[in-house]
């Protein structure tokens, strides 16, 4: 049984929830359809449920204390549970739904042109895909897995290897033509554009090449592959791509490959998912769609 004192009324979340994100009682009231007083008047009923005062009163404003501040970061999260759950339930009443976190470019290049294969195959589930960077906690979350780079060291989770990663550099064909490269160290003196998330690549690709990586690089870092992508077309440097990325641009002519393509980087793709969700149906129909996606990719190669 759930004490129901500890779960306030949702008019009276959402008011609370209204005020923070605003700002402002006013603009609260416009955003819920209702009054400045109703607003004030779930915020304090809100107080006396929780027995905590919750906004200062300081000429005709509220301000949040450091209590509210830490429940708000809270109740937006449980808020946006209930409003995802809800959208999946009306978007696909028969069916299963799947939470996705990707990374932003593997997720536009490499799973977005494939997932029509997979809804088709998979006519009863819907996705729904958010971008993370990073490693997150799945109790702490909205999603039932992710589409992440590293290594199968998440800690109480799943995990089904995509495909190693293999970096290849590449550059605009005008820079390219102005600035000839006939060997790795040809790039010591160049821009090498970096990747914040892989700190490690460059000297992996020196090392593929048989070379030593230069002690400082001069380059620009970035935050996304699509942004060192364009950096590289705008001939700021050289780009050091993960192949199935490269290979992209390098057949629509916008960039060209330097030296050996495809070396072996120090990392991998993976599909990682808390235990518990082991036998959600929908994650399973995706774990047997990648497998077997990326068994005939192989075999075509």
């Amino acid at each position: 049984m759930r004490a129901r004192r500890f779960l306030p009324n949702l008019s009276l979340l959402l008011a609370f929830d209204a005020v923070m994100r605003t700002g402002s009682v006013t603009a609260a009231a416009h955003d819920l359809s209702l009054t400045q007083s109703t607003v004030s008047r779930l915020i304090q009923t809100l107080e006396t449920q929780l027995g905590q005062q919750l906004f200062l009163r300081q000429r005709k404003r509220l301000v949040p204390t450091d209590a509210a501040r830490r429940y708000f970061g809270q109740i937006s999260s449980a808020l946006d549970i209930v409003q995802r759950a809800s959208m999946s339930l009306i978007a696909n009443p028969d069916g299963g739904t799947l939470t996705l976190a990707v990374l932003p470019t593997f997720g536009t290049r490499w799973l977005a042109p494939r997932l029509p294969d997979f809804l088709s195959a998979n006519p009863g589930v819907s996705v729904n895909l958010a971008t993370r960077f990073a490693r997150f906690n799945f109790d702490a979350e909205p999603f039932d897995a992710m589409i992440c780079f590293g290594h199968d060291d998440w800690p109480d989770a799943r995990h089904l290897k995509l495909f190693d990663e293999r970096m290849t550099a590449c550059a605009a064909p005008d820079y390219l033509k102005n600035r000839p490269i006939t060997g790795p160290t040809d790039l010591h003196d160049r821009v090498l554009l970096q990747l914040e998330t892989r700190p490690g690549a460059w000297p992996a690709w020196f090392a593929g090449q048989g070379a030593a990586a230069p002690a400082r690089p001069d380059g620009m870092m970035m935050d996304q592959f699509s942004m060192m992508i364009q950096a590289a077309i705008s001939g700021l440097g050289i780009a050091l791509l993960p192949d199935y990325l490269a290979q992209i641009e390098i057949a629509e002519n916008r960039l060209q490959p330097i030296l050996r393509p495809a070396v072996p980087g120090p990392g991998a793709y993976w599909l990682v998912w808390p235990k518990a969700k082991d036998d959600l149906a929908a994650l399973k129909a995706f774990r047997a769609w990648l497998t077997a996606t990326l068994s005939e990719a192989e075999h075509a190669s």
